[in-house]
């Protein structure tokens, strides 16, 4: 199955998403209980635009037990997808998670500041966005202005006089 499954994900890379899907359907038809297929699938139906249909294989695969990459993929995919279904709640839960699981990934800290945005939490999106500016970005100007950013970053409503 290994096979098929790095043959599904070349044909998806090659633009060829929708033979990708169905010999990934193939596979699940035969009973395969594998939670990189259930990734692959997951992903496939997202770059289909076919976000619905992933999330089932999302959570299949992060219930059957991925790790490393895979799991870190499934994680960003599911929230985003979750979001980009406006379920922002379920999308915020999911990132919060993957934040706290991979605290060294930043694109966690991107897409949950989205899932914050869509819930009105504008001042956590906020923040969470000027600290990964601040500490990712290799700009001379925002490097020069790291430390302001970082003080900023949680007090964008206080005033002073």
């Amino acid at each position: 199955m290994a096979t098929e499954i790095e043959t599904a994900i070349a044909l998806r890379g090659s633009g060829r998403a929708e033979e990708a899907r169905e010999l990934l359907l193939s596979l699940l038809g035969g009973g395969a209980e594998d939670a990189m297929l259930q990734y692959q699938l997951a992903w496939t139906h997202d770059v289909l635009g076919r976000e619905r249909e992933a999330v089932p294989y999302y959570e299949r695969a992060l219930a059957l037990g991925l790790d490393g990459e895979e799991r870190a993929g499934a994680l960003l995919g599911l929230g985003s997808t979750y979001r980009a279904l406006g379920e922002y709640e379920r999308a915020a839960a999911v990132l919060r998670e993957a934040v706290a699981e991979y605290p060294g990934r930043q694109e966690f800290r991107a897409f949950l500041a989205m899932a914050l945005h869509n819930l009105g939490e504008h001042s956590e999106a906020m923040e969470l966005l000027l600290q990964l500016v601040a500490q990712t970005s290799e700009d001379p100007g925002i490097r020069s202005y790291h430390k302001a950013i970082l003080f900023y970053s949680d007090k964008l409503d206080e005033v002073w006089e």
